[in-house]
């Protein structure tokens, strides 16, 4: 049985995050037939805007085991404006504990990096921690904050001390977007989306570039960054376009679930995409199987899959998280932004269920701040 340590979007699939795989139960309110069915409350647990005053919070996992600098059960959230707000030009990582005490992580030298990044560095909601405390995050840079700018980005890999120690890039990777993993021993394989195959050419309108990278890593010993071992498409054709309010808009959250299947947030597509045997397959599946399209998915961007297998997305065209079961239902819906006009639109990107699978954490772009539905 493998370990699932997720990120970016995805949160734990059926195991307790964590060192050992312990297969836990479906919580009672899931058994009845919904997660989210008995979390009712919002509550802020803290800012993530760090001391340089990086803003737009993106990436957000949960710390499975005490590591380096890392302590389980806190919360890394990657920021992806700096202090003007401009796109795509984030570099910080910081990290929240349950009761919202809040530190810096990494602040990272786009000019001091091991290896190449193309375009610089600005954290995006790709965001992964593997064992060891080694932390995957993904770049998508820009130099004035505008798509006209942005170029391929990279994944960075730091050590549990944040300090970066490798930079994949190439093999696909074109403006990682989001990401999830599961790792098996020193194993892992990394689910990344990938959005400018084509964008930035296109001016604004719609094409169907977008791809689902399989990256297989290894990891040859403890005090070195895990070595890229092959890349695989597992998804293409995934609908993608530059956008002046949201950079760029593609496929984004993805989370895995105990079958192997893939799901995807298509967010032109205003879907949930499912590829299946993600772990094995050596080929694409193309934009992958509709689970559900339209009704209360509105441009979903974060997702993560609960422990008893049902998917969670939050919009980008409206603050609402939607619960979706595998068979495409939508089971039921939370309002967790109710600001602006429309409400809540381009408000929430990452999100991760807490340990107890009791609550869901999300990070809030239009108030920079970590918060819980419970």
């Amino acid at each position: 049985m493998r370990t699932h340590v997720t990120a970016g979007l995805a949160a734990t699939v059926a195991l307790v995050l964590g060192s050992a795989a312990t297969a836990v139960a479906a919580p009672t309110g899931e058994a009845r037939g919904t997660f989210v069915g008995h979390l009712h409350t919002v509550s802020t647990i803290a800012s993530t805007v760090p001391a340089n005053g990086d803003v737009n919070p993106y990436g957000t996992v949960v710390v499975p085991d005490d590591s380096g600098d890392l302590r389980r059960g806190d919360v890394l959230v990657s920021n992806f404006n700096n202090s003007q707000n401009l796109q795509g030009t984030g570099t910080t990582l910081v990290q929240v504990s349950p009761r919202g005490d809040v530190r810096q992580f990494a602040q990272i030298d786009p000019a001091n990096l091991p290896g190449p990044c193309p375009g610089g560095v600005g954290l995006t909601t790709a965001l992964s921690i593997l064992p060891g405390g080694w932390v995957v995050v993904g770049s998508l840079p820009t130099t004035d904050g505008t798509s006209a700018t942005a170029q391929a980005g990279c994944l960075l890999v730091l050590d549990n001390h944040g300090t970066v120690r490798e930079t994949l890039s190439g093999h696909g990777i074109n403006g990682p977007w989001d990401m999830t993993s599961v790792s098996e021993g020193r194993h892992t394989d990394l689910f990344v989306t990938n959005v400018l195959n084509g964008t930035v050419a296109a001016g604004g309108a719609t094409v169907n570039e977008g791809t689902v990278l399989r990256l297989t890593l290894q990891q040859e010993r403890e005090d070195q960054p895990p070595r890229l071992e092959s890349t695989t498409e597992v998804g293409s054709g995934f609908g993608e376009r530059t956008d002046p309010a949201a950079l760029v808009v593609g496929p984004t959250g993805v989370g895995l679930a105990r079958n192997g299947t893939l799901y995807v947030a298509d967010t032109v597509g205003n879907r949930i995409a499912a590829i299946p045997d993600a772990l094995k397959r050596h080929d694409s599946a193309g934009t992958g199987r509709t689970v559900s399209c339209g009704d209360n998915l509105n441009s979903p961007l974060g997702l993560a899959v609960t422990p008893g297998g049902h998917i969670l997305t939050v919009n980008g065209g409206d603050g609402n998280l939607v619960e979706t079961t595998p068979r495409g239902d939508q089971v039921e819906v939370r309002q967790l932004d109710a600001s602006g006009d429309p409400a809540g639109a381009g408000a929430l990107f990452g999100l991760a269920i807490r340990p107890d699978n009791h609550a869901v954490y999300f990070v809030d772009d239009a108030t920079n701040t970590l918060n819980l539905l419970s």
